[in-house]
């Protein structure tokens, strides 16, 4: 039986040869990899975001928040009763972290203060929904999780 003896040297580049491809296998993967930004225009956004904290601390000063659920068939949003026979002008985004492709803005349409989105237009995931609206030229803005499995 003959065994085979391998030197020091060569047992150092066969482990700095393994190295290397795993290198190469890690970058080569990560370049397939799709990153999506928040959103495209972000910079733009970032400079309007004082906007974003006034409208925040008027919808903080509301008698209670805007309220998110979810059942099988359908997502309801219900606006304060501050609200009641007023229009409210405004969307409904879901944001998907996960894909871009998911991420889906609603245009609010409410009825007896409150809205709903078909379940079938959103995917089973968790969404952060951002709510942007205006009703006697006040602006108001909230931000909810929401997870749909």
């Amino acid at each position: 039986m003959s065994t085979i003896k391998i030197n020091w040297g060569a047992k150092i580049a066969l482990l700095y040869g393994g190295f290397v491809a795993l290198i190469v296998i890690l970058v080569a993967g990560s370049m397939r990899q799709d990153f999506d930004l928040v959103a495209p225009d972000y910079y733009s956004q970032e400079i309007k975001y004082q906007q974003v904290i006034d409208a925040g601390k008027n919808q903080s000063e509301l008698s209670a928040p805007v309220s998110v659920s979810a059942n099988e068939t359908t997502v309801s949003i219900d606006f304060p009763t501050e609200f009641t026979n007023k229009a409210i002008s405004g969307t409904v985004q879901f944001y998907s972290p996960v894909n871009s492709a998911w991420d889906k803005t609603v245009k609010i349409n409410t009825a007896d203060n409150s809205m709903t989105v078909p379940r079938s237009e959103l995917q089973a995931t968790t969404y952060t929904i951002k709510m942007n609206w205006e009703s006697d030229g006040k602006k108001y803005y909230q931000e909810t999780s929401l997870k749909l499995r």
